[in-house]
């Protein structure tokens, strides 16, 4: 176990959060969301995590086993196109990680999506948590676009609001 991680973790709390996240940004990730899928057919989530708890601590869960945990709890892999995008921002590890379902395979490559995390935690570390998570969904739709475009009677499938873990 890593003492380090282990007292990130404790000491990050939801207050954390609520600073780096307060909800005029909760309202701008929603509604850059919702614009995003009005160019694609894909969905895009949202999920933020202050910390990891006892037992994944312990067994010293990363934060891409995590994102994949939340992935299948959240329904993104539940889309009738498997074309769900999950965006995991975990603060405690400053952290960011993309999970795409199946219809990405072999159209976006997972270079693709680890550059969006980079960028994004480029941002967050520098204090910018609104600019970086909206310039991560921009950067999603750039990906997504191409291969998922619009469709006449495509529905909102996933929420567009943030999941807060």
């Amino acid at each position: 176990m890593n003492i380090a991680r282990l007292f990130r973790h404790l000491f990050t709390t939801d207050l954390k959060r609520r600073r780096c996240f307060p909800a005029h940004v909760l309202s701008a990730i929603e509604k850059a969301v919702r614009e995003s899928e009005q160019h694609h057919s894909g969905e895009i989530r949202v999920a933020i995590e202050s910390a990891l708890e006892g037992p994944a601590l312990r067994h010293d869960l990363t934060p891409r086993a995590r994102a994949i945990e939340v992935f299948g709890r959240l329904h993104v892999w539940d889309t009738e196109h498997n074309n769900g995008v999950l965006i995991y921002v975990l603060l405690a590890d400053r952290d960011v990680e993309i999970v795409a379902d199946r219809g990405y395979r072999g159209r976006v490559s997972d270079a693709e999506w680890a550059g969006v995390c980079r960028a994004m935690e480029a941002e967050f570390r520098v204090g910018r948590f609104e600019t970086g998570a909206l310039k991560g969904i921009q950067a999603v739709t750039a990906l997504i676009s191409p291969h998922f475009p619009p469709q006449p009677r495509d529905r909102n499938e996933l929420p567009d609001r943030p999941a807060l873990l």
